[in-house]
């Protein structure tokens, strides 16, 4: 595990949780020693990666694709859809005590816990017991008819839904609303075959009339007046968990958009309707792997479309920038040549004073020349060569990307 770990740049306690994620087998303690001797077990296999399982890792994060999502085989209509009362899910085992340990909320608001890497439950702590038993037998439900329930693998891009706990909800999407409700870091998922349906269980909320009293809130309909003296209270309304829940089914992929619910009353719970949510979630899986597929292709489609414009939007821009470099080649030669005809003209101008200069008497000849030397210092380098040799052809200037482009300029 050491060696292996330095191949990565990482330490062989991480790697080993690596291999704990990735359900890879590996040496147990004193295995070398036992080799050295004869009698170290054989290795075990790499067992068969399950839906929802993490299949890859990387150090700088890309993962790889991950495959496909397809169907199982039907299930047999003699194959019963079972719930076992007494069997703990794995995602519902000792998961209790992590929503109890919640961010403080007030008295019968929805918990808040600490820990982000939990089953998608939303629920006070009075409904708590409740969701959690709901969200056992569904579970146990699915996994009885081979349909396993895990949170979503990292290695895989699956979103989570952010559900809307309003028991009554507008016909009208309100687009300003937004729930202020805990949510897990990955979403959790039931795999028909290896397509992923999300599973979100949320105690819902209604409007509640409550009456301030003695320093607290209480709901106005549990409020009686004092027989012989008088309460200074006031009354407000507020959004409380109802007890009642909603089971939200939704496709985590991006590229799909789907849901579905299925929310208890006051007079039905939801629990009898396990087994006919499984069938429902079963037949809309059948419908989303097509969707998928027709999602792929548009995808692929516009990826074309895009990498065509993007194509088009580069061999533009090299069209432009040669005819620029052409351009400015053009203007840049005809700058120089204005520039060797003013050389040219001081020249002769000096060489003139300089001729001048000579035929005159020995004293007014040597501050001539003097003034004429102290001209050149002044104007500096005059060789008209130094400006030709600055100016640069269109090629110079930008070299096309496309050959084909400035072929006909040039």
């Amino acid at each position: 595990m050491t060696k292996v770990a330095e191949r990565f740049e990482v330490s062989g306690s991480y790697l080993a949780r690596v291999c704990t994620a990735l359900n890879v087998p590996r040496p147990e303690r004193g295995y070398w020693s036992k080799l050295a001797v004869g009698k170290a077990p054989k290795p075990a296999p790499l067992p068969e990666a399950r839906p929802g399982d993490q299949t890859s890792w990387s150090k700088d994060g890309e993962l790889q694709v991950p495959p496909k999502p397809r169907l199982p085989p039907r299930r047999r209509l003699d194959t019963p859809v079972r719930i076992s009362r007494t069997k703990i899910h794995g995602l519902i085992r000792g998961v209790k005590e992590h929503f109890e340990n919640s961010r403080p909320v007030d008295e019968g608001a929805y918990l808040r816990p600490f820990k982000k890497l939990l089953v998608d439950v939303t629920t006070s702590k009075a409904c708590l017991d409740k969701a959690l038993d709901f969200a056992n037998d569904l579970f146990n439900a699915f996994e009885s008819v081979g349909h396993r329930v895990v949170i979503a693998p990292p290695d895989e891009p699956l979103r989570g839904e952010t559900p809307d706990e309003r028991e009554v909800r507008s016909k009208e999407r309100n687009p300003y609303y937004h729930s202020r409700l805990w949510s897990p870091n990955r979403p959790t998922v039931v795999y028909i075959g290896s397509m992923a349906i999300g599973l979100s269980v949320v105690e819902m909320s209604e409007d509640v009339l409550m009456r301030y009293v003695n320093g607290r809130y209480i709901r106005d309909a549990d409020y009686v007046p004092p027989m012989r003296s008088r309460d200074y209270t006031w009354t407000t309304t507020r959004t409380l968990p109802t007890g009642r829940l909603r089971l939200i089914a939704y496709s985590p992929y991006w590229r799909v958009t789907w849901s579905a619910d299925w929310q208890e009353t006051k007079q039905k719970s939801l629990r009898p309707s396990v087994k006919s949510i499984v069938q429902s979630v079963e037949e809309a899986a059948v419908d989303l792997v097509g969707k998928l597929e027709e999602a792929d292709r548009q995808a692929k489609i516009e990826r074309i479309e895009r990498e065509a414009a993007e194509e088009r939007r580069r061999r533009e821009e090299d069209r432009r920038r040669v005819e620029q470099s052409i351009q400015d080649s053009q203007d840049h030669l005809g700058k120089v040549i204005q520039q060797w005809s003013h050389v040219m003209s001081i020249e002769r101008f000096l060489a003139g004073v300089e001729q001048r200069a000579h035929e005159l008497p020995g004293d007014d000849r040597g501050a001539v020349l003097e003034r004429l030397r102290l001209a050149r210092n002044f104007l500096g380098t005059q060789d008209p060569l130094d400006f030709f040799r600055s100016w640069k052809t269109p090629q110079e200037r930008y070299r096309p990307k496309y050959p084909s482009v400035g072929s006909d300029e040039t």
